[in-house]
């Protein structure tokens, strides 16, 4: 095929038609009518001798070369937009930019008023604005109309990037006067006391929770099932500020990520410790769309946000260990 011959904004079109799976939605958002954006669908038709997308009871839906086309299509216009975009330093001290960042409650609590500070110093004028893992959708991101998305994702789309800024273990909070500190703590009376969870939070909507569903209440109820055993769950809250005020009550237990309990360190009312069983670890993220990977607004960001991960890392370090892997000789042992 002479590539000559080939309308590089049919590029765009599948682009736009394989992300809104909709002829109308993806007109709209190019801005064409809709009887221009079905003759470019023609056109993609018979240039990759494939329907790429049909019409099914769940509306329209890709085909297997539809598929393998979207990040390839991603990538090339990627490099397109890079290439003709004009080239700009960013002056931090003078920005008035507002970036947007998507946190879960556990990463806002932990991360984000150090972000705050070190762009208040480097960036006066700079506003962030944080949001809530139900205010946005992937496809927020993958548009770049949400800047960054700071969480722990179980699955990503494959065009995304990503960088992780440490990895996760867990410790359990309670009050001093907790009647389980009397005895060692062991699995068993972890087990018959009273417990708080808390939501791994993802993107979209929540919903209510069934407390007899293990498979979806998270990672500590998964790693107590792989065990056949079961805690009794008291409350559940979807914020971990909640849950470490309430682990203030004198019979609760809150499990919870190590830096979120390594906030009350200071609390004379509570007291924290490891966990008396394996809870895997998991990995704190932060993914960004890729037609922002080349701004340098955006590269900006990025390199203070991991600055920042990295401080906590490192101030973190030492109260952190005991939360880590024990050897394999040692009461427990969690698989890294």
């Amino acid at each position: 095929m002479d590539i000559s011959r080939v309308d590089l904004n049919l590029l765009v079109y599948l682009d736009v038609l394989l992300r809104e799976k909709n002829v109308t939605k993806a007109a709209n958002h190019l801005g064409i009518t809709q009887p221009a954006m079905s003759n470019g669908l023609r056109r993609l038709r018979d240039l990759f001798d494939d329907p790429l997308l049909v019409r099914t009871s769940e509306g329209m839906t890709a085909t297997e070369r539809a598929t393998e086309l979207q990040p390839m299509v991603r990538s090339i216009l990627s490099e397109i937009e890079q290439a003709v975009q004009q080239k700009t330093s960013f002056s931090a001290h003078e920005s008035q930019r507002v970036f947007r960042i998507m946190a879960s409650d556990y990463a806002e609590s932990c991360l984000m008023p150090r972000v705050l500070r070190r762009i208040r110093q480097e960036a006066p004028n700079v506003i962030l604005d944080v949001l809530t893992p139900s205010d946005v959708s992937f496809e927020d991101v993958e548009q770049g109309r949400l800047d960054m998305a700071i969480n722990r994702f179980d699955k990503i789309p494959q065009s995304f990037h990503q960088k992780t800024l440490w990895t996760e273990y867990f410790a359990c909070l309670m009050n001093v006067r907790n009647p389980i500190l009397q005895d060692p703590f062991t699995l068993d009376s972890y087990l018959e006391a009273s417990h708080i969870w808390v939501s791994k939070t993802g993107f979209g909507v929540g919903v209510g929770v069934n407390p007899k569903d293990v498979q979806r209440l998270g990672w500590v109820d998964e790693a107590l099932g792989l065990m056949e055993r079961k805690r009794h769950i008291s409350v559940f809250t979807r914020h971990y500020q909640v849950a470490m005020l309430l682990a203030e009550q004198h019979d609760l237990i809150a499990t919870l990520p190590s830096r979120a309990a390594w906030l009350q360190k200071d609390n004379p009312q509570l007291v924290i410790k490891p966990p008396p069983f394996d809870i895997p670890p998991f990995e704190l993220k932060m993914a960004w769309s890729p037609l922002l990977q080349h701004n340098a607004d955006h590269q900006w960001l990025r390199r203070l946000v991991a600055a920042v991960a990295e401080e906590v890392d490192e101030e973190f370090a030492d109260f952190g260990r005991q939360f880590e892997a024990r050897e394999p000789d040692g009461p427990h042992r969690s698989e890294r």
